[in-house]
């Protein structure tokens, strides 16, 4: 698709629409409109307000709204003016500007189309077998129109593409309906068996014609050639360029765009590109799909009607059996037999039995408990209330246990400092828990860029990586490390 300034630009015209006092522009423009179709196409102002005010809904319309509403609508360009100097006899007259007001192309077409939105439902789809037999018999033409002259040839190709936009639009609409959320609802109520035959008939009708026509127009245009082509859109270009318009700018490079693209629309509707399927076999794939699912939709109620009878004739028989009971209790005896025992409970569960025999009753069985819970969400199991225990003792002695484990340690990193250092390299077999806490330290020393740190206990100590490039054997209880030979120097010798 090619972006143009058509394309891009706002469309000015359609303002009238949906802006403040519409309800007044619209019927300006429907009262044009209507004159327009009666070959009156210049009106006074003096017309459109007559016409207004001579309805209840306009009883307090003035000239003045009248002529601000048509000013508006000449900005909008939805009227074209001009000034009327037939009747002028003064200067200052002229200077009044009586002026003539038409409708602008533009608002024919949104009238046109508002119009055709106003009737949508009233007018509805339908589906023609006729368009799809007038359209063979013109494409049977296509020898004869080969050797025609322009005008016939254009008038050839005009009812050609008229008749399957037409078909194209209709068929949309109407299986847009048939698939729509309302007439499947509606296909769900018995009010639908009174029209279900005669509209399926409709439906393969159509399917028939399209089935007879559409290979007879495949095969048609299967042997449409470039160069027939070609002949024909040439002759449709030169007609429509022969037109005389009045400021219309015509191009023929999208005149010829335009009627190639109807061409090539026809193809894909009837013969469709390579390795696809067309658009007339999905249209008879869908139809077939909405005739299967009326049939279905109308055997259910069929059947409900029927199941529906069948157990009326059932209720009456067992009304009279209990008809002719003699007295409560042999009523309650029918009824348990024919509906059961009331309010059953089902319980499932992995009961353990005393006995295999198929003799016993279930009154012979050893009673089970079962606790049942309420299936609620905001369910909670009750609770035991309990007094509060009085923790302090043990609470000291972990405390007390974990202040001696302390000091231990503290003993044990002491005793392995002299002179005011830990050498990795000379000290004894020692415990994992001290392993962890000389790397850790060393972890520490390390991070810093003056390799200080501090001991749990608040001691500053500095990492001596002099001799680093050496290798240390660190033995402990679990194993032996080997590490580089690293220094811990305090700094208040101990």
């Amino acid at each position: 698709m090619e972006l143009s300034d058509k394309i891009l630009k706002p469309v000015m015209e359609t303002r009238y629409l949906s802006v403040e006092n519409t309800d007044r522009y619209r019927t300006i423009l429907r009262f044009f409109y209507l004159n327009y179709e009666k070959l009156k196409y210049w009106l006074y102002q003096e017309d459109v307000y007559k016409e207004l005010h001579s309805h209840e809904y306009f009883a307090e319309y003035t000239m003045e709204q009248c002529q601000q509403d048509l000013a508006s609508l000449v900005g909008w360009k939805n009227l074209v003016t001009i000034q009327d100097t037939r009747k002028v006899s003064s200067i200052e007259e002229f200077k009044n500007k009586k002026f003539r007001y038409q409708l602008s192309e533009y608002s024919v077409e949104i009238e046109r189309l508002v119009l055709k939105l106003e009737n949508l439902f009233i007018e509805g789809a339908s589906l023609e077998p006729t368009l799809l037999e007038r359209m063979k018999q013109e494409l049977l033409k296509l020898d004869e129109i080969l050797n025609a002259d322009v005008a016939h040839t254009y008038t050839w190709w005009n009812d050609l593409n008229n008749d399957f936009i037409r078909l194209n639009q209709n068929y949309q609409d109407y299986i847009r309906d048939l698939n729509s959320v309302k007439a499947e609802e509606m296909m769900k109520t018995k009010a639908f068996l009174v029209f279900k035959d005669r509209l399926v008939e409709y439906l393969r009708n159509f399917v028939k014609s399209l089935q007879t026509n559409s290979g007879i127009i495949e095969s048609i245009l299967r042997g449409f050639s470039e160069e027939k082509l070609r002949v024909i859109l040439e002759k449709v270009v030169a007609y429509e360029l022969s037109i005389p318009r009045m400021d219309v700018e015509i191009n023929e490079q999208l005149l010829w765009e335009k009627n190639h693209g109807r061409y090539e629309s026809l193809m894909d509707w009837f013969v469709g590109a390579a390795g696809t399927e067309n658009e007339s076999e999905k249209l008879f794939d869908a139809t077939n799909k909405i005739i299967q699912r009326m049939t279905r939709f109308a055997n259910q109620i069929s059947e409900q009607s029927g199941s529906s009878a069948n157990r009326k004739e059932e209720y009456a028989k067992v009304a009279a059996m209990f008809m002719k009971t003699k007295d409560m209790e042999e009523a309650h005896r029918l009824a348990a037999n024919i509906f059961g025992v009331e309010k059953t409970i089902h319980l499932k569960g992995r009961f353990e039995r005393a006995t295999d025999s198929m003799n016993t009753c279930v009154y012979d069985e050893n009673p089970e408990e079962m606790i049942v819970t309420p299936r609620v969400r905001n369910y909670r199991e009750r609770t035991s209330r309990s007094v509060m225990v009085d923790w302090t003792a043990e609470k000291q002695s972990a405390l007390q246990q974990i202040i001696t484990e302390e000091k231990e340690r503290n003993e044990m990193m002491e005793n392995l400092i002299r002179d005011g250092m830990i050498d990795l390299g000379k000290i004894p077999v020692i415990k994992p828990e001290m392993r962890e806490i000389l790397l850790n330290w060393i972890s520490r020393g390390l991070e810093d860029s003056d390799r200080m740190a501090k001991t749990e206990d608040g001691r500053r100590f500095q990492i001596d990586i002099s001799h680093a490039d050496e290798r240390c054997k660190l033995v402990c209880d679990d194993g032996i490390m080997d590490m580089p030979h690293f220094r811990i120097l305090f700094q208040e010798a101990q």
